[in-house]
């Protein structure tokens, strides 16, 4: 039997996470990918189907916020972003989605910034 790779382990348990968190109306979910490089994050109503909110180190605005930024801190920065998106867009309560990821690091730097910024999960 192959090796999995840790993509393919991320993506078994993210897998496994998806059949208890759904987003809703009422508590749309707060997705995080992380790759090498950025992170992103979305707040979505999966009954929709619609992508409420995003916020990602990608981001034009962002550039000089970021530049010369540890990649937790840059986390941070769009946790903060998303909540505040999410907060003018009428969302208060959300649905965390870590995306296969462990609750660690820049994942968790994400959460931790987007209830300091006023989101409930």
């Amino acid at each position: 039997m192959a090796k999995k790779s840790p993509r393919e382990l991320r993506i078994r348990r993210h897998k496994r996470l998806r059949k208890n968190v759904v987003g809703s109306a009422e508590r749309p979910r707060l997705c995080v990918f992380r790759s090498n490089l950025h992170i992103y994050a979305q707040i979505i109503d999966d009954r929709l189907g619609h992508t409420l909110v995003a916020a990602s180190t990608t981001e034009q605005n962002l550039g000089e916020l970021v530049a010369g930024q540890k990649k937790v801190a840059q986390a941070a920065i769009v946790g903060r972003l998303v909540a505040e998106r999410a907060l003018q867009a009428g969302v208060t309560k959300v649905v965390f989605d870590r995306g296969g990821y462990q609750y660690h690091g820049r994942v968790e730097a994400v959460a931790k910034a987007a209830r300091e910024a006023g989101l409930d999960f």
